[in-house]
């Protein structure tokens, strides 16, 4: 097939020998299909940004590092030059992702190198060498549902310990090879410590995959394990290997809502006496009036 452009600068520095077909087409990029050798891999070229469906919302970059102010001072602004320095950043974020993720352990696709906005990695096959499904392809017996969502959840811990929080799983983003589940997509991940929709992102996550494996095994549907696992998390007490339940009881203290409406009112009642107090001694004393106390001067 035709080289697609953004291909050619791989082809010409000798880390991609040609294209052997599509892949697929998906909201922010399209992947190709690669020979390197004797080995087939896949090249994610991300579209631009005003050619892809998913924006890049603010709860997702959300405690991300750039590498300088001035770089930061542009993104904020959203000039071109803020605009392209963004775009560098969206992708790359995907790239240490996986670097990071493969290094702990979690399974996602092996990445090789980057060059102009395409992700050179490894090609999860099935059985017979094809692109391996999606889950959302796939039809389960309730075993084999039970031990692969164990194995997610898993995964799941796996990269809430290296720090980071997928954003976007569901079984789209999970690929279904010969040895089990493999996690893909990983641009939007998220900084577990630095974003304040780490929680938020994470349960979603979570529930993405009891709701899809529920399907085949409903009592999966009924299991808690973001709650536990992000309990664990903040207390610094999750490991790779923590034993999980699923379960997880809710804090039953009642806030005492009374008290705290007195409190907020003592707080404005004392505030505006304060005001008085300073009022009164902006305006001075009266004729033959005693001066303020210094405490209120």
């Amino acid at each position: 097939m035709k080289t697609p452009k953004r291909i050619e600068p791989l082809i010409e520095d000798g880390l991609v020998d040609e294209v052997v077909r599509p892949l697929m087409s998906g909201k922010e990029a399209a992947v190709y299909v690669v020979r390197c050798g004797a080995q087939l891999r896949c090249a994610k070229v991300y579209k631009e940004a005003n050619k892809r469906s998913f924006r890049q919302a603010a709860e997702y970059q959300e405690g991300r590092k750039v590498r300088n102010s001035r770089q930061a001072r542009a993104m904020a602004k959203g000039s071109k030059y803020g605009r392209k320095e963004a775009e560098e950043a969206w992708q790359n974020a995907e790239v240490a992702a996986l670097f990071r993720l493969a290094g702990a352990g979690v399974r996602v696709p092996k990445p090789y190198d980057f060059l102009d906005g395409v992700l050179l990695m490894e090609l999860v096959a099935d059985e017979h060498g094809d692109a391996a499904p999606r889950l959302n392809d796939c039809h389960l017996e309730p075993e084999q549902a039970r031990e692969y969502h164990a194995f997610i959840i898993r995964q799941i811990v796996l990269m809430l310990c290296t720090g980071l929080v997928h954003g976007d799983l569901s079984e789209f983003n999970v690929l279904l090879g010969p040895d089990g589940p493999v996690i893909i997509d990983l641009p939007q991940a998220v900084d577990a410590a630095g974003n304040n929709h780490a929680f938020s992102m994470l349960e979603r996550d979570v529930g993405n995959m009891a709701a899809y494996f529920g399907r085949f095994a409903p009592e999966l549907k009924d299991t808690r394990f973001a709650r536990e696992m992000w309990a664990l998390y903040q207390a610094g007490d999750l490991l790779p290997d923590s034993p999980l339940t699923g379960q997880f009881k809710d804090d039953e203290h009642h806030a005492d809502v009374d008290g705290v409406l007195r409190e907020i009112d003592a707080a404005r009642i004392e505030e505006a006496r304060r005001q008085a107090a300073r009022a009164e001694v902006e305006r001075g004393p009266s004729k033959g009036e005693e001066p303020p106390p210094p405490w209120l001067q």
